[in-house]
């Protein structure tokens, strides 16, 4: 198998260059973040640390904490006199290309934030791209069984981009299992 797995979206278009550079990223984090194995405790800000340099070095801004001043937030809606009104704050963010990236694990693979992460992200004025990582498998205890969280983002997305009737304001998606 190769890691990390991927898969970008729409099927008909070649992945952008910026893809093989990003998988590069976490295939060097391998070792720290991998859930091939079906890790246990590892949280989507653990991933994230183990990411941000490389992440950086290509040019994206990366949330570094939780405080205010920590987060990367990007503007949904301006309100009066031209101040955002609404902002999301996602895990990462390229300028340049539009890159939105939203990293899950534990909890986010089991609640189905992808759906979240569509949907939020889709939003996002600037937002030309999203990149949306999903652990392989995660265990919310070591007994139980684990939630293969890439392949059910995968099988939703291929539903979304086969069916056609949802159409998504992206120039593509990049789906990536670590």
């Amino acid at each position: 198998m190769d890691y990390p797995a991927w898969k970008y979206y729409p099927l008909n278009a070649k992945a952008p260059e910026w893809v093989e550079e990003v998988v590069n990223v976490v295939n060097r984090c391998e070792l720290e973040i991998s859930t091939v194995d079906a890790h246990t405790g590892l949280s989507s800000d653990a991933v994230l640390e183990h990411l941000r340099s490389g992440l950086e070095t290509l040019g994206f801004e990366v949330e570094t904490g939780k405080g205010a001043g920590q987060k990367v937030r990007r503007t949904v809606l301006y309100g009066e006199n031209g101040r955002p009104a609404v902002n999301y704050d996602i895990d990462a963010f390229h300028d340049y290309l539009g890159v939105a990236v939203e990293v899950e694990a534990g909890r986010g693979a089991a609640n189905n934030a992808d759906y979240r992460d569509i949907v939020r992200t889709s939003l996002i004025l600037d937002a030309r791209f999203l990149i949306l990582m999903q652990p392989f498998a995660y265990r919310p205890n070591p007994k139980a069984k684990p939630i293969h969280a890439y392949d059910n983002s995968r099988d939703q997305l291929d539903a979304i981009y086969a069916s056609r009737r949802l159409v998504l304001p992206f120039e593509g998606i990049l789906l990536i299992g670590y």
